[in-house]
């Protein structure tokens, strides 16, 4: 029996901007099953942003239920809230969230700091591990101003990684990216899903979503569609058929 990491009914989300009221969602209802890498889709003002807030309790639902892993989240407090958040969700942005002058290690131990069940040896065990897992064990002493934006990314994954999330969320995650970088970004998360991680990954790149097993598409706050692939795309072979970086 597939596990039901998250699970959303007809959700709905309103926003009011001065006299009018925007329904950025208009009843959304999927479910995510363990082991899924999903691509949520849709043009600007579809609500795929507001969704994954929504999943991330970032942001709270106006009417409709969702749970994750199990847990109604309608019926927690900011608390509890901040508590599912840090040990359930890894969240991965565009814009990598890195602190400037804390080397690559200190940033990726920054979400087991405020977990007073590990102790600084675990912490530190677990952001190394999280690193190498990732590919950057010989960067761990660098900050983020002596990465690239490549190897920058790379350490936010690390960072979400470190608390053994339930779901990666990521938003946009290679938009700031070339393509090189892009698949590299890509191979990393498909190997990731390999070893069992569920994904959840909002982009607006047509080609990005071909690595993912499934592809949620959003317009006007409602799915319009939800499918899942006949044929995922290698990133790995994708990055291997590139030109050469001096043939280019």
């Amino acid at each position: 029996m597939e596990k039901t990491i998250i699970n959303v009914h007809d959700l709905k989300r309103d926003f009011r901007m001065g006299d009018e009221i925007v329904h950025a969602l208009k009843g959304v209802s999927m479910q995510i099953k363990e082991g899924e890498f999903v691509t949520i889709m849709g043009s600007s003002g579809s609500g795929k942003s507001t969704l994954l807030n929504i999943i991330g309790c970032l942001d709270s639902p106006t009417s409709g239920s969702y749970e994750i892993d199990g847990v109604p989240v309608n019926k927690l407090g900011r608390n509890e809230l901040a508590t599912i958040r840090n040990e359930k969700i890894g969240f991965i942005f565009q814009s990598y969230n890195l602190l400037p002058r804390t080397t690559a290690l200190e940033n990726v131990e920054l979400p087991l700091i405020y977990n007073n069940k590990v102790s600084a040896q675990e912490r530190q065990k677990r952001a190394v591990n999280a690193l190498k897992m990732v590919g950057l064990g010989d960067r761990m002493g660098h900050t983020p101003s002596q990465l690239s934006g490549g190897q920058q990314q790379r350490v936010a994954i690390a960072r979400c990684l470190v608390n053994d999330p339930v779901i990666i969320l990521a938003d946009e995650a290679t938009g700031n990216l070339d393509t090189r970088t892009s698949y590299e970004i890509m191979a990393l998360f498909q190997d990731l899903n390999k070893k069992g991680k569920t994904i959840a990954f909002v982009t607006h790149e047509q080609d990005i979503a071909e690595f993912s097993g499934r592809t949620i598409v959003l317009k006007d706050g409602h799915i319009i569609k939800d499918e899942k692939k006949q044929r995922i795309m290698d990133a790995a072979q994708k990055l291997a058929d590139l030109p050469k970086e001096d043939d280019e």
